[in-house]
Protein backbone atom coordinates (compact mmCIF):
# COMPACT_ATOMS: atom_id res chain seq x y z
CA UNK A 1 0.00 0.00 0.00
CA UNK A 2 1.05 3.53 -0.73
CA UNK A 3 1.41 5.86 1.97
CA UNK A 4 -2.11 7.72 2.69
CA UNK A 5 -1.17 11.58 1.79
CA UNK A 6 -3.86 13.94 3.20
CA UNK A 7 -6.22 15.53 1.41
CA UNK A 8 -4.97 19.17 3.00
CA UNK A 9 -3.11 20.51 -0.41
CA UNK A 10 -4.47 23.95 -1.24
CA UNK A 11 -1.68 25.54 -1.09
CA UNK A 12 -1.29 29.39 -2.43
CA UNK A 13 8.41 35.01 4.81
CA UNK A 14 28.76 60.42 21.23
CA UNK A 15 31.08 61.32 21.57
CA UNK A 16 32.32 61.61 24.96
CA UNK A 17 32.03 64.60 27.78
CA UNK A 18 34.53 67.07 27.59
CA UNK A 19 36.34 66.99 30.84
CA UNK A 20 35.45 69.45 33.30
CA UNK A 21 38.07 71.95 34.02
CA UNK A 22 40.11 71.99 36.88
CA UNK A 23 41.43 74.07 39.00
CA UNK A 24 45.37 73.14 38.36
CA UNK A 25 47.02 71.83 35.57
CA UNK A 26 47.47 68.36 37.42
CA UNK A 27 44.06 68.14 37.81
CA UNK A 28 43.48 69.38 33.92
CA UNK A 29 46.04 65.86 33.40
CA UNK A 30 44.40 63.93 35.46
CA UNK A 31 41.04 64.70 33.24
CA UNK A 32 42.36 64.40 30.20
CA UNK A 33 43.91 61.15 30.94
CA UNK A 34 40.79 60.31 32.59
CA UNK A 35 38.86 61.21 28.98
CA UNK A 36 42.13 59.22 26.42
CA UNK A 37 41.30 56.32 28.50
CA UNK A 38 37.60 56.20 28.19
CA UNK A 39 38.09 56.97 24.17
CA UNK A 40 40.41 53.98 23.83
CA UNK A 41 38.44 51.88 26.03
CA UNK A 42 35.35 53.06 23.59
CA UNK A 43 37.36 52.41 20.47
CA UNK A 44 38.73 48.95 21.45
CA UNK A 45 34.96 48.05 22.39
CA UNK A 46 33.74 49.00 19.22
CA UNK A 47 36.82 47.59 17.50
CA UNK A 48 35.88 44.35 19.36
CA UNK A 49 32.08 44.37 18.67
CA UNK A 50 32.72 44.92 14.96
CA UNK A 51 35.64 42.28 14.59
CA UNK A 52 33.09 39.51 16.27
CA UNK A 53 30.09 40.62 14.44
CA UNK A 54 31.66 40.76 11.22
CA UNK A 55 32.96 37.39 11.71
CA UNK A 56 29.42 36.04 12.82
CA UNK A 57 27.73 37.78 9.57
CA UNK A 58 30.79 35.74 7.55
CA UNK A 59 29.58 32.42 9.48
CA UNK A 60 26.37 33.43 8.56
CA UNK A 61 26.46 34.16 4.91
CA UNK A 62 25.98 30.75 3.63
CA UNK A 63 23.71 30.31 0.82
CA UNK A 64 20.15 31.56 1.78
CA UNK A 65 21.02 33.53 5.06
CA UNK A 66 20.57 37.20 4.74
CA UNK A 67 21.06 38.51 8.34
CA UNK A 68 21.96 42.18 7.47
CA UNK A 69 25.37 43.14 8.75
CA UNK A 70 23.19 46.42 9.97
CA UNK A 71 21.40 44.25 12.07
CA UNK A 72 24.05 42.22 13.53
CA UNK A 73 25.97 45.78 14.24
CA UNK A 74 23.68 46.09 17.01
CA UNK A 75 24.44 42.85 19.11
CA UNK A 76 27.34 41.84 21.09
CA UNK A 77 29.30 38.19 20.72
CA UNK A 78 28.31 36.03 23.64
CA UNK A 79 30.25 35.68 26.64
CA UNK A 80 31.96 32.15 26.80
CA UNK A 81 32.37 29.80 30.00
CA UNK A 82 34.26 26.36 30.13
CA UNK A 83 31.25 24.38 32.02
CA UNK A 84 32.05 20.73 33.90
CA UNK A 85 29.12 18.74 32.88
CA UNK A 86 29.82 16.48 36.32
CA UNK A 87 29.10 19.19 38.63
CA UNK A 88 27.05 22.16 37.46
CA UNK A 89 24.16 22.82 39.62
CA UNK A 90 21.30 21.88 36.21
CA UNK A 91 18.71 19.45 35.90
CA UNK A 92 19.38 18.09 32.97
CA UNK A 93 23.41 17.43 33.85
CA UNK A 94 22.68 16.01 37.35
CA UNK A 95 20.44 13.30 35.33
CA UNK A 96 23.38 12.60 32.93
CA UNK A 97 26.65 12.59 35.93
CA UNK A 98 28.28 9.41 34.46
CA UNK A 99 31.72 10.64 33.42
CA UNK A 100 31.77 8.26 30.53
CA UNK A 101 28.70 10.42 28.91
CA UNK A 102 30.86 13.14 28.68
CA UNK A 103 34.16 11.38 27.61
CA UNK A 104 35.52 13.22 24.54
CA UNK A 105 32.64 16.21 24.64
CA UNK A 106 33.49 19.90 25.54
CA UNK A 107 30.54 22.03 26.89
CA UNK A 108 30.62 25.83 27.41
CA UNK A 109 27.99 28.43 28.61
CA UNK A 110 27.11 31.20 25.80
CA UNK A 111 26.02 34.37 27.78
CA UNK A 112 24.00 36.78 25.27
CA UNK A 113 22.90 40.50 25.95
CA UNK A 114 20.71 41.40 23.40
CA UNK A 115 18.59 44.71 24.77
CA UNK A 116 16.82 44.11 27.71
CA UNK A 117 16.98 40.24 27.20
CA UNK A 118 19.48 37.57 28.57
CA UNK A 119 20.01 34.47 26.89
CA UNK A 120 22.25 31.49 28.35
CA UNK A 121 22.90 28.59 25.73
CA UNK A 122 25.19 25.44 26.42
CA UNK A 123 26.98 24.24 23.64
CA UNK A 124 28.50 20.90 23.56
CA UNK A 125 30.77 19.28 21.19
CA UNK A 126 32.02 16.54 19.77
CA UNK A 127 35.91 17.25 18.63
CA UNK A 128 36.66 13.79 17.29
CA UNK A 129 33.63 14.40 15.05
CA UNK A 130 33.16 17.75 14.37
CA UNK A 131 31.38 17.76 10.91
CA UNK A 132 27.64 16.05 11.83
CA UNK A 133 24.49 17.93 12.34
CA UNK A 134 23.51 21.00 14.18
CA UNK A 135 21.36 19.62 17.10
CA UNK A 136 19.09 22.04 18.63
CA UNK A 137 16.81 21.85 21.97
CA UNK A 138 15.26 25.44 22.61
CA UNK A 139 13.09 23.83 25.12
CA UNK A 140 14.46 23.13 28.82
CA UNK A 141 11.78 21.48 30.47
CA UNK A 142 11.00 18.81 27.52
CA UNK A 143 14.33 16.66 29.43
CA UNK A 144 14.05 13.81 26.55
CA UNK A 145 15.97 16.22 24.11
CA UNK A 146 18.07 16.64 26.10
CA UNK A 147 18.84 12.59 26.84
CA UNK A 148 18.33 11.92 23.02
CA UNK A 149 20.93 14.96 21.77
CA UNK A 150 23.75 13.41 24.11
CA UNK A 151 22.90 10.02 22.28
CA UNK A 152 23.18 11.80 18.70
CA UNK A 153 26.12 13.71 19.41
CA UNK A 154 28.11 11.02 20.63
CA UNK A 155 27.10 9.03 17.33
CA UNK A 156 27.33 11.51 14.99
CA UNK A 157 29.20 14.67 15.58
CA UNK A 158 28.33 17.71 15.38
CA UNK A 159 27.61 20.27 17.48
CA UNK A 160 24.53 20.68 19.74
CA UNK A 161 22.89 23.85 21.41
CA UNK A 162 20.66 23.43 24.36
CA UNK A 163 18.58 26.83 25.52
CA UNK A 164 19.23 27.22 29.28
CA UNK A 165 16.41 28.58 31.28
CA UNK A 166 17.51 27.64 34.47
CA UNK A 167 19.14 25.69 37.21
CA UNK A 168 14.97 23.59 37.61
CA UNK A 169 13.09 22.22 34.56
CA UNK A 170 10.57 20.15 36.28
CA UNK A 171 7.40 22.64 35.34
CA UNK A 172 5.92 24.19 32.40
CA UNK A 173 7.75 27.36 33.35
CA UNK A 174 11.45 26.42 32.08
CA UNK A 175 10.27 26.39 28.62
CA UNK A 176 10.40 30.36 28.74
CA UNK A 177 13.19 32.24 28.96
CA UNK A 178 12.15 34.66 32.09
CA UNK A 179 15.24 36.71 32.21
CA UNK A 180 13.52 39.42 29.65
CA UNK A 181 12.98 42.39 31.51
CA UNK A 182 9.01 41.81 30.98
CA UNK A 183 7.35 39.19 29.62
CA UNK A 184 8.89 35.78 29.00
CA UNK A 185 10.28 34.46 25.86
CA UNK A 186 9.16 31.35 24.15
CA UNK A 187 12.69 30.52 22.64
CA UNK A 188 11.49 28.99 19.48
CA UNK A 189 9.58 32.23 18.74
CA UNK A 190 12.14 34.31 19.03
CA UNK A 191 14.26 33.45 15.57
CA UNK A 192 13.95 36.19 13.61
CA UNK A 193 16.31 38.84 11.54
CA UNK A 194 15.79 41.66 14.37
CA UNK A 195 17.42 39.16 17.19
CA UNK A 196 20.54 38.83 15.69
CA UNK A 197 22.35 38.15 19.18
CA UNK A 198 20.03 35.18 19.75
CA UNK A 199 19.44 33.79 15.77
CA UNK A 200 23.54 34.19 15.81
CA UNK A 201 24.51 32.63 18.91
CA UNK A 202 22.31 29.59 17.97
CA UNK A 203 23.53 29.07 14.53
CA UNK A 204 26.98 30.19 14.38
CA UNK A 205 28.01 26.86 14.00
CA UNK A 206 26.70 26.57 10.66
CA UNK A 207 30.10 28.11 10.17
CA UNK A 208 29.81 28.07 6.24
CA UNK A 209 28.91 24.69 6.50
CA UNK A 210 26.30 22.99 4.75
CA UNK A 211 24.79 21.46 8.34
CA UNK A 212 21.47 19.71 8.75
CA UNK A 213 19.91 21.25 12.08
CA UNK A 214 17.88 18.63 13.59
CA UNK A 215 15.52 19.75 16.46
CA UNK A 216 14.55 17.80 18.61
CA UNK A 217 11.03 18.59 20.72
CA UNK A 218 8.57 16.64 22.70
CA UNK A 219 5.14 17.42 22.91
CA UNK A 220 1.71 16.66 24.40
CA UNK A 221 -0.53 13.67 23.50
CA UNK A 222 -2.93 14.34 20.64
CA UNK A 223 -4.10 17.50 19.53
CA UNK A 224 -6.35 20.24 20.30
CA UNK A 225 -9.78 19.27 19.62
CA UNK A 226 -10.83 22.91 18.45
CA UNK A 227 -8.13 22.34 15.36
CA UNK A 228 -9.11 20.69 12.04
CA UNK A 229 -8.63 17.17 11.60
CA UNK A 230 -7.97 15.49 8.47
CA UNK A 231 -10.85 13.86 6.98
CA UNK A 232 -13.74 15.19 9.18
CA UNK A 233 -11.75 13.28 12.15
CA UNK A 234 -11.08 15.42 15.26
CA UNK A 235 -8.72 15.34 17.86
CA UNK A 236 -8.60 14.49 21.07
CA UNK A 237 -5.89 15.71 23.73
CA UNK A 238 -4.16 19.05 24.07
CA UNK A 239 -1.26 18.98 22.07
CA UNK A 240 -0.22 20.61 18.96
CA UNK A 241 1.33 18.20 17.05
CA UNK A 242 0.20 15.12 15.88
CA UNK A 243 0.27 12.87 12.37
CA UNK A 244 -3.75 13.46 12.71
CA UNK A 245 -3.62 16.67 12.73
CA UNK A 246 -4.45 19.11 9.38
CA UNK A 247 -4.98 22.47 8.23
CA UNK A 248 -4.19 24.82 5.65
CA UNK A 249 -0.38 24.82 7.36
CA UNK A 250 -0.18 21.46 8.27
CA UNK A 251 0.10 18.31 5.87
CA UNK A 252 0.26 14.89 7.11
CA UNK A 253 1.43 11.89 6.03
CA UNK A 254 0.27 8.62 7.64
CA UNK A 255 1.97 5.11 6.85
CA UNK A 256 -0.35 2.23 6.00
CA UNK A 257 1.06 0.27 8.56
CA UNK A 258 2.57 2.57 11.77
CA UNK A 259 6.03 0.45 13.26
CA UNK A 260 7.13 1.41 16.74
CA UNK A 261 8.58 4.22 17.31
CA UNK A 262 5.57 5.37 14.95
CA UNK A 263 2.65 3.78 16.51
CA UNK A 264 2.55 6.49 18.36
CA UNK A 265 0.23 9.43 16.48
CA UNK A 266 2.59 12.09 18.55
CA UNK A 267 5.68 10.65 17.25
CA UNK A 268 6.40 12.41 13.81
CA UNK A 269 9.15 14.19 11.94
CA UNK A 270 8.38 17.95 11.08
CA UNK A 271 9.81 19.62 7.61
CA UNK A 272 8.94 22.76 6.92
CA UNK A 273 8.34 24.32 3.27
CA UNK A 274 7.59 27.30 1.35
CA UNK A 275 3.96 28.24 0.69
CA UNK A 276 5.20 29.44 -2.61
CA UNK A 277 6.51 25.38 -3.02
CA UNK A 278 4.86 22.00 -2.97
CA UNK A 279 5.60 19.82 -0.02
CA UNK A 280 7.34 17.39 -2.13
CA UNK A 281 10.38 19.87 -2.39
CA UNK A 282 11.04 19.94 1.17
CA UNK A 283 14.25 18.42 1.76
CA UNK A 284 14.46 15.00 2.94
CA UNK A 285 10.54 14.63 3.72
CA UNK A 286 9.89 12.41 -0.11
CA UNK A 287 12.87 10.32 1.41
CA UNK A 288 11.24 9.57 5.32
CA UNK A 289 7.47 9.15 4.00
CA UNK A 290 9.12 6.46 1.21
CA UNK A 291 10.64 4.85 4.79
CA UNK A 292 7.38 4.82 6.49
CA UNK A 293 8.58 7.84 9.08
CA UNK A 294 4.44 9.70 10.39
CA UNK A 295 5.38 13.24 8.63
CA UNK A 296 3.59 16.47 8.73
CA UNK A 297 5.06 18.91 6.35
CA UNK A 298 4.20 22.45 7.74
CA UNK A 299 3.39 25.17 5.12
CA UNK A 300 5.44 28.43 5.66
CA UNK A 301 4.17 31.65 4.25
CA UNK A 302 4.88 34.27 6.87
CA UNK A 303 6.98 32.99 10.17
CA UNK A 304 5.83 32.71 13.33
CA UNK A 305 8.99 33.07 14.75
CA UNK A 306 10.01 29.07 15.18
CA UNK A 307 13.12 27.59 13.99
CA UNK A 308 11.68 25.49 11.32
CA UNK A 309 10.10 29.26 9.66
CA UNK A 310 13.48 30.82 9.68
CA UNK A 311 15.23 28.00 8.34
CA UNK A 312 13.11 27.49 5.13
CA UNK A 313 12.68 30.84 4.83
CA UNK A 314 16.67 31.36 4.76
CA UNK A 315 17.41 28.22 2.84
CA UNK A 316 18.87 25.98 5.57
CA UNK A 317 17.96 22.15 5.82
CA UNK A 318 15.88 21.78 8.34
CA UNK A 319 13.91 19.08 10.27
CA UNK A 320 12.57 18.35 13.51
CA UNK A 321 12.10 15.37 15.28
CA UNK A 322 9.61 14.69 18.22
CA UNK A 323 7.43 12.52 20.28
CA UNK A 324 5.15 12.46 23.01
CA UNK A 325 6.23 13.38 26.62
CA UNK A 326 6.24 10.57 28.72
CA UNK A 327 6.53 12.53 32.40
CA UNK A 328 9.64 13.21 34.76
CA UNK A 329 10.66 9.99 36.02
CA UNK A 330 13.79 8.48 34.47
CA UNK A 331 11.66 5.31 33.08
CA UNK A 332 9.28 8.12 30.93
CA UNK A 333 12.45 10.20 30.08
CA UNK A 334 13.64 6.83 28.79
CA UNK A 335 11.28 5.65 26.74
CA UNK A 336 10.72 9.53 25.30
CA UNK A 337 14.40 9.47 24.19
CA UNK A 338 14.47 6.12 22.99
CA UNK A 339 11.94 7.13 20.43
CA UNK A 340 13.94 10.13 19.47
CA UNK A 341 16.82 7.94 19.14
CA UNK A 342 15.24 5.77 16.64
CA UNK A 343 13.96 8.69 14.53
CA UNK A 344 16.85 10.39 14.69
CA UNK A 345 19.01 7.15 13.25
CA UNK A 346 15.98 6.87 10.59
CA UNK A 347 16.77 10.36 9.50
CA UNK A 348 20.78 9.80 9.42
CA UNK A 349 20.06 6.55 7.90
CA UNK A 350 18.01 7.76 4.95
CA UNK A 351 18.90 11.32 4.43
CA UNK A 352 22.83 11.54 3.86
CA UNK A 353 22.31 10.63 -0.18
CA UNK A 354 19.07 13.83 -0.35
CA UNK A 355 20.67 16.83 -2.63
CA UNK A 356 21.58 19.48 -0.59
CA UNK A 357 22.14 17.58 2.67
CA UNK A 358 25.23 17.16 4.00
CA UNK A 359 25.99 14.17 6.71
CA UNK A 360 28.82 11.89 7.05
CA UNK A 361 27.39 8.80 9.06
CA UNK A 362 29.67 7.58 11.85
CA UNK A 363 28.49 3.88 13.36
CA UNK A 364 27.67 3.82 17.37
Amino acid sequence: MRPRWSGCWSVALTDPARPSRQGTKRGQGAAIARLRRRRIGAILTRVWRERDLRRWAKWLAVPGIALGLTHALAAQGPAVERIDPLTIADDDFARHRDPAIWQGLSVTRLAIEEGRVSWRLFRIVNPARPVGPLWVVTHDNENATFAAMLVALRSYGGVAIVVDSGARDDDDSARFNWFTGGRPIDPNRHFDDRNPGYVGAVLADLAGQQRMIVALHTNEPGFDPGLTGCGGVRGAGAGNISVRLCSARWHPVVPPTPRWPFDDEDSVALVPFLATQQPTTARCGPALVASGFNVVFERVARSDGSLSNYAVQHGLTYLNVETRDRGTTATGIAEARDRLVAMIDGVMERCADVPGVALRLAAR
